[in-house]
């Protein structure tokens, strides 16, 4: 009896009060997008506060994304599972001299009033198109045993 107690009590102790507050991305983004100012800030500025983007627009490399997301646990019955806290999601949009011309911020609030498509595209591929046949020919040839002479002496 004296055991248990005593691994009971070494489990309590060992349990933290404080909530596990998991981060990603850049810390205190709403402070630091009031430090860069629209047809002031450039490049450097904003490199210097944020640092490097979390990533750029694929169409245009003149935008430029910020992330930062905070998860924290949820109470020991909800056995592991992460609350969001904050999501928020900076867009810069920078002009070919590399001076900032438009900031957005999106947080948690005005992520939900967009909604997406649930569609999805299948692809086909039937037996008798190009793209079968060129597969099919290098399996082909993948496949085949190599012919190879044998020297004789």
């Amino acid at each position: 009896m004296k055991y248990i107690l005593i691994l009971l009590l070494f489990f309590t102790l060992s349990c933290s009060l404080n909530k596990v507050k998991n981060n990603h991305g850049v810390l205190s983004l709403e402070t630091k997008i009031d430090k860069i100012e629209i047809n002031k800030s450039n490049k450097n500025d904003i490199i210097s506060i944020f640092g490097p983007p979390s990533t750029k627009s694929t169409f245009d490399n003149n935008i430029w994304i910020y992330i930062e997301r905070k998860k924290t646990n949820r109470s020991i019955f909800a056995l592991g599972t992460k609350k969001i806290t904050k999501n928020n999601v900076a867009i810069l949009e920078i002009d070919n001299k590399g001076i900032l011309k438009k900031k957005e911020v999106f947080d948690l609030n005005n992520m939900n009033k967009y909604k997406f498509s649930e569609n999805t595209t299948e692809t086909i591929y039937e037996k008798d198109s190009y793209i079968y046949g060129v597969l099919t020919s290098f399996r082909e040839k993948i496949n085949a045993p190599s012919k190879r002479k044998k020297v004789s002496d």
